[in-house]
């Protein structure tokens, strides 16, 4: 069957375009081919079903239309500022049309209007008891033409596009130029799916979004063509799925030995939650498969992540392989070397600690061990990524905080292999799942969903400047207890323009607040050389500092059980996930642990927002849906860098349940038909190579 698509023409073939309205269409909106104008979709509409008479129209927020002629037209010169201002009559009045920014095309346009119907939509102003629209929509009515109504597209513009003459009328007449050459657009996703979700055909749907006829068929054309979006979303990261599976061996891992049963057996210091045996579980039945592992393990701050990766470990050593762990902070680093060393405790397991500060000297030996196989486990940063790193038998590869981590720094460790390693993503910045599935469809999904026994939710509460004092008094009350208590600020310098609380005059404060000897203040900030940072994470480790100054350089891998109590200074300055990653520093050990948000008096509605949440819920995935909606996927993770969440219409905000069922129906579809060959799925497919094919590889499904 061949799939046939005209929408694959340049613009400039389209009636009214041409060559030179093409090119601005190329430069101003990145619109080339009919497709993409096709695409364009409008960002709002104007309701034409209702007309105002002039002697009834008053002043407000809403956009109104009047039905009239242009009666006069004048260019009104006051000083060096130029406006144009025109009058509409309708028999029941006279109102000024306004415009204080025009080109020369818009008067000899409005020229040509003069003394003919024309319909002019805006919003009314009253100004000294007289009322006008500035900048309205003006629209040209032929006397033998029906005055419009309805609902019409308004499409986003630019000021360029305005002067070369493509005002949004001209663009719609663009759009309904497309439709009037009756384009074929073949359908892509198969008639039992349109016919099960009641879903509008392709060609309808792309009509209806832009000149639909009333509000009902403009959401059945939005919900046709969210569908499509997330459908073709979920087959291309389904499918790379499955193609990774069939493409990227490695070595399976079939035995769980002694390095494994004698930890497990001897060394736990905790039992297992069921969220952790779940996952590993998960991992092993990954492991045993001669195919690579693709797995991401999401897990919320103290859930228990760095257990689970080192049983992945111990796997891997008991199969004869090397394990390597990277992290994005020598701190991180140091603390997951830290703590899996006390874990395997006098197990006879070589392990190593690399980062870009060690010398040379001290670096020599590792990489010796590496390369003959006698070190087991490596931890670092980028440093593993160098090429001096050779492994002699890589099997596992761990990488931690992983959006910290570009593609091209993560593939690096493939190559530090005869076969691909075992890659075992973490993070503990909790995922929402839409944004999961969609940034993350291609891996498989791993999630700690409880805290170990014995953890106590951490208390979250909200002051301003006015408890500052009552703040010491608490802060002392549990320094009293022999416990100790992070105080985090935004900013290391004072900033001008920003009124914080900067971190040198806040440790200057504290140290007023909290004197010598009874107390000790320590103070840690990125601009701190490496050795400084950690001798003063280290004296506050051993319980010599009680308070530690930071900025949210402490935000991961800072692991001290006896602090209990996180301030945070500005904290409507943070965003969600920072704040909740700095909560995560406090209620790692038995005692009842304390986040208290620092603010300001006033917070604007996101910052309420933000600070409610927290003192509402200690649920890291509930604190990254809210997230989600303050901020939106782009932002969220740098995801606009990714290049999957480039939707049109669709919104993972707003839109989970028609991502959920697309996802599932994907997912059924390539269970009977993983190559897309029936017939009924012969158009889907050919769509899906001619429009993904560059960012799949479907020739990789055998």
């Amino acid at each position: 069957m061949m799939y046939n698509n005209p929408l694959k023409k340049t613009l400039e073939y389209l009636k009214g375009v041409g060559p030179e309205r093409a090119k601005v269409l190329q430069d101003e909106l990145n619109v080339f081919r009919y497709e993409d104008l096709i695409e364009y979709f409008p960002f709002r509409y104007v309701d034409r079903s209702t007309y105002y008479k002039i002697s009834e129209v008053r002043a407000s927020s809403v956009e109104i239309q009047l039905n009239g002629q242009l009666v006069s037209l004048d260019e009104v010169k006051q000083g060096k500022v130029k406006r144009l201002v025109g009058k509409i009559q309708d028999g029941t009045g006279t109102m000024e049309l306004v415009w204080f920014k025009y080109s020369s095309w818009l008067v000899d346009k409005m020229k040509k209007d003069l003394f003919k119907p024309i319909v002019v939509y805006g919003r009314v102003n009253d100004f000294n008891g007289n009322y006008n629209i500035v900048h309205p929509e003006i629209e040209a009515v032929d006397d033998q033409k029906k005055v419009p109504t309805g609902l019409f597209p308004v499409y986003s513009s630019t000021e360029k596009l305005q002067k070369r003459g493509i005002s949004n009328r001209v663009l719609q007449k663009m759009v309904q130029s497309l439709f009037d050459e009756n384009l074929p657009i073949p359908e892509n996703i198969p008639q039992a799916i349109l016919d099960r979700f009641k879903l509008m055909n392709r060609k309808e749907a792309y009509k209806t979004i832009h000149f639909p006829a009333n509000l009902d068929e403009l959401k059945r054309a939005e919900i046709r063509l969210k569908f499509e979006e997330f459908f073709f979303l979920n087959l291309q990261m389904l499918t790379k799925k499955m193609a990774n599976k069939q493409r990227i061996k490695s070595h399976p891992f079939l035995q769980i030995g002694d390095y494994f049963n004698t930890f497990y057996t001897d060394h736990l210091p905790f039992e297992l939650t069921n969220a952790q045996k779940r996952v590993v579980k998960e991992i092993r039945m990954d492991l045993r498969l001669p195919s690579q592992m693709n797995r991401l393990l999401q897990g919320d701050v103290g859930s228990g992540k760095t257990m689970v990766a080192l049983l992945t470990m111990l796997i891997a050593l008991d199969n004869g392989f090397q394990a390597a762990l990277i992290a994005p902070t020598e701190i991180l680093a140091q603390q997951h070397a830290q703590s899996l060393s006390e874990m395997l405790g006098d197990m006879n397991v070589n392990i190593a600690l690399l980062t870009g500060s060690l010398t040379k000297k001290k670096r020599q030996p590792i990489l010796e061990q590496l390369a003959d196989g006698t070190l087991h486990i490596i931890i670092g940063t980028h440093a593993l990524l160098e090429d001096t790193v050779v492994f002699k038998n890589l099997g596992l590869a761990i990488i931690d905080e992983q959006h910290r981590f570009g593609v091209a720094q993560r593939a690096k460790f493939w190559r530090k292999a005869v076969l691909p390693p075992h890659v075992l993503v973490m993070t503990a910045t909790p995922i929402p799942r839409t944004l999961s599935m969609s940034l993350y469809g291609d891996l498989d999904v791993s999630v700690i969903d409880e805290l170990p026994q014995g953890r106590k939710p951490i208390k979250t509460l909200h002051k301003t400047d006015a408890h500052r004092l009552a703040l010491f008094q608490f802060i002392k009350e549990e320094l009293a207890k022999g416990r100790q208590c992070y105080i985090v600020y935004p900013l290391i310098e004072e900033s001008e323009k920003l009124d914080l609380k900067d971190l040198m005059d806040g440790f200057e404060s504290l140290s007023r607040a909290f004197p010598l000897p009874e107390y000790a203040v320590g103070i840690v900030h990125g601009k701190q050389k490496p050795a400084d940072k950690e001798f003063e994470m280290q004296r506050f480790k051993r319980g010599e500092t009680q308070i530690l100054v930071a900025t949210t350089v402490i935000e991961v891998g800072v692991n001290v059980p006896n602090a209990t109590v996180m301030v945070i200074e500005n904290s409507e300055r943070f965003g969600l996930s920072q704040l909740h990653q700095l909560r995560g520093r406090v209620g790692r050990g038995g005692e009842q642990s304390y986040c208290i948000l620092m603010t300001g008096g006033k917070l604007n509605p996101v910052s309420y927002k933000r600070i409610e949440t927290m003192c509402r819920t200690n649920d890291g995935f509930e604190v990254a849906e809210v997230d989600l909606e303050i901020r939106g996927p782009g932002d969220m993770m740098g995801t606009q860098q990714s290049g999957v969440l480039n939707f049109k219409i669709a919104d993972l905000t707003k839109d989970k349940k028609i991502l959920a069922a697309t996802r599932k129906v994907v997912e059924s579809i390539l269970a009977k038909d993983p190559t897309l060959s029936s017939p009924e799925l012969l158009a889907t497919r050919q769509y899906f190579v001619e429009n993904l094919k560059e960012k799949i590889g479907w020739s990789m499904i055998s």
